[in-house]
Parts: C-alpha cells; sequence; structure tokens
C-alpha cells in the first residue's frame, strides 16, 4: 500500500514556467489536421520551450506540410521520424523519451489548445507545486458542429481512479505532467491498439491525484474516419486488458470492489458481442466474466 500512500505526501516540484515545457505531437497521415495543430501551438501565449512532432511513418503529405511548418516556428521544433508506422503509443512515447524538460504537454494530432492553455496550466501548477499532473477542460466539435457534453463526460479532480474506471475520463491534449511519472508508472502501452490513454490514465491515477483547471482551453475534433474508435468493434477489450493489470495490485478495497464491479460489466458487453460476432473470443471472455463475479463477490462478503 506504500505506492498509494508515498504520492499523498507534499512533493513540491519547479514549476512548468522554470523546468520548462515540452509539447509532443504524434501524427499519422494527417497534414491538414497536424498544420491545425501546430499552429496553435505557435500562438500559446506562453509558448513551450520546444515543439517535437513525432511523423509516425506518414506516407502522405505530412513530411512536407511539417518542414513548411519548420520554417516559420520562432522557437525550437524539432521532428522526428520513424520508418514504419508503430502506432500511437510508440509515438508519444518516443517524444516524450526525447524531450529535453521536465514537463510533458500533449496535443494530438487532430485536436487544438486555445491561445492560454499553457499559460493558464502554468499558474495552476504554480498554485498547486503539489501537483505532477493536471488537465484543463475542453469542448468537441463533431463532423464540424458544437458537441454538448454529457454529465457522464464531465472532468473532475483529485483521486478519481474509481470515476475512471467506467470511461476515459482524461484527456491526453489536455494535461501536463511531470517526467516523473513515466519514470514512476511507465509509458504509454504500445501493445495496446487502442485505448491506451485510458490505460495510462489508470497507472497514474493508482498512485497520484490529478488538478482539474475547469476552463475549457482545448478542442477535441471528432467525426472522421481514421479515427480509433471508428475503426475496431469492442473497444471494451483493450479496457479490460488495462484493468487486468491491477487485479493482483495492492488497491484500497474500495477500489478493488469497483474494478470487479466494472471488470463484470464490461466482460457482459463483451461476451455479448462476440457472441452475436462468432467470434472465437467468446469463449475465453465468458471464463473471465465467471472468475471476476467469484471475486467480486468474495470483495464483497469480506467487505
Amino acid at each position: 500500500m506504500d505506492s498509494l500512500n508515498r504520492s499523498d505526501r507534499k512533493q513540491n516540484i519547479p514549476p512548468p514556467e522554470q523546468a520548462g515545457i515540452s509539447a509532443v505531437i504524434p501524427v499519422y497521415n494527417r497534414p491538414r489536421f497536424v498544420r491545425r495543430a501546430v499552429e496553435s501551438v505557435f500562438r500559446q501565449t506562453a509558448p513551450p520551450a520546444e515543439l517535437i512532432v513525432v511523423d509516425d511513418g506518414s506516407t502522405d503529405d505530412t513530411p512536407g506540410t511539417l518542414e513548411a511548418l519548420r520554417k516559420t516556428a520562432d522557437g525550437s521544433f524539432r521532428i522526428i521520424t520513424h520508418r514504419e508506422n508503430q502506432g500511437v503509443s510508440a509515438a508519444r512515447n518516443t517524444g516524450i523519451r526525447t524531450a529535453g524538460t521536465d514537463w510533458i504537454a500533449l496535443l494530438d494530432s487532430d485536436d487544438t489548445w486555445h491561445p492560454e492553455k499553457l499559460a493558464r496550466q502554468m499558474a495552476y501548477h504554480r498554485d498547486h507545486p503539489d501537483l505532477k499532473i493536471s488537465q484543463c477542460n475542453e469542448q468537441w466539435i463533431r463532423d464540424g458542429k458544437p458537441v454538448n457534453k454529457r454529465k457522464i463526460h464531465r472532468k473532475t479532480g483529485g483521486r478519481i481512479f474509481v470515476e475512471s474506471l467506467k470511461r476515459c475520463l482524461v484527456s491526453p491534449s489536455a494535461v501536463l505532467m511531470h517526467r516523473s511519472l513515466f519514470e514512476d508508472i511507465g509509458y504509454f502501452d504500445e501493445s495496446l491498439p487502442a485505448c491506451e490513454d485510458y490505460d495510462l490514465w489508470l497507472r497514474v491515477l493508482t498512485r497520484y491525484p490529478i488538478g482539474l483547471l475547469d476552463e475549457p482551453l482545448v478542442t477535441r475534433y471528432g467525426g472522421h474516419p481514421d479515427q480509433l474508435s471508428a475503426r475496431y468493434w469492442g473497444m471494451d477489450r483493450w479496457r479490460v486488458q488495462a484493468m487486468e493489470k491491477h487485479v493482483d495490485r495492492p488497491l484500497p478495497p474500495d477500489w478493488k470492489a469497483a474494478l470487479y464491479r466494472e471488470l463484470v460489466a464490461k466482460l457482459e458487453i463483451l461476451c455479448q458481442g462476440a457472441e452475436k460476432r462468432d467470434k472465437p473470443e467468446a469463449v475465453r471472455y465468458r471464463e473471465k466474466l465467471h472468475t471476476y463475479r467469484v471475486e467480486l463477490q468474495a470483495q464483497q462478503a469480506g467487505g
């Protein structure tokens, strides 16, 4: 349980404006979108110390677009190129490991930052020197139209591991985080084809509280066909895989019970979907479902 308790102690660290911020953008075959994302970094009233764009093996006009943007950059703008497409986790990890500062701000290639995003988050961390990670709020655009977020998608802060089990409540483009988090809990899981952010945030949230700057400083764009959520069926497959990393961890009893409840709920959905599609994984999901139902009953009886 020490891994949980030690993160609650005050550990003041140099704030972002002193230690510097590296902005990291992964991209694959998105020249129009990445131009918009990069230009939103250029417009920051408090620019990052460096911008790192990781081109994950693009085969279209993305490399040329990035080179043209670099020529207009006022500050440090590095382009790192993967020879082959390795996935968004590998691209983010490359950028994070290459970063020359202690603070990392992620930005997905199809999102944008509002001009005050970094300045406002810097000020937030100056006022909350014990926090190693924060996120701001965001606005959503889908198919070119604003979307009113449902209450269940409302962002929150603090120790939100339990709340984050059902759905991802942290957005990569909204976070500012200290490098030591990755040294502690690891990087993005490159074996996951999707839900890699859900996986990372669960690992972070078992150890650290997250701050919330309740201002919409990020715009997330949806509705385009190359989004991962549009590519795969049964996204809960990888959420289950992410949750299973915590089954044997020494979590508080209420956290462990919540973990088993959500595993059961997601596996029930997966079983139905796999059986409907005659997927061979259906048998394995049924076995897992039985196992976690038993574990949940034991946890509830013990509590």
